[in-house]
């Protein structure tokens, strides 16, 4: 598995996205309520760009006469259809177990500061720099 750097984690606060373009695929990484979670940005349903769609909740189970809502920022809806999918797990809220998009893991990890470097040699007064 190779590790791609998006971005810092301060330029992606709670309730946004990125898309970036990792080995061809084009994938969406969000911040939904300070968690970390990268989708395919593709639709299972007609292949729409289904990371630039509508971020928002869904209603939650409640007693009859009653509506509760809730998971704001981790229901993400296909701009073509409207078709609904969990930020967190890539499943469909309507057909969690046969409709999903491709869910990749995603980290934080600790800025390392690194130089390149390349030995270099004096060779009959010339500076050479093997690369």
């Amino acid at each position: 598995m190779e590790r791609f750097v998006v971005c810092k984690a301060t330029e992606l606060m709670p309730g946004e996205r990125k898309i970036v373009q990792v080995g061809g695929r084009s994938i969406g990484v969000f911040n939904a309520n300070g968690e970390y979670y990268a989708l395919r940005n593709s639709c299972p349903h007609q292949g729409a760009p289904l990371c630039v769609g509508r971020l928002t909740g869904t209603t939650l189970p409640s007693m009859p006469g009653s509506h509760r809502y809730g998971r704001e920022g981790e229901i993400l809806a296909c701009p073509w259809h409207g078709w609904e999918f969990d930020v967190t797990t890539g499943k469909s809220l309507f057909n969690p177990h046969q409709c999903l998009v491709k869910k990749y893991d995603v980290a934080v990890e600790p800025l390392e500061e690194s130089l390149e470097t390349f030995p270099v040699s004096v060779e009959e007064e010339h500076v050479v720099l093997y690369a």
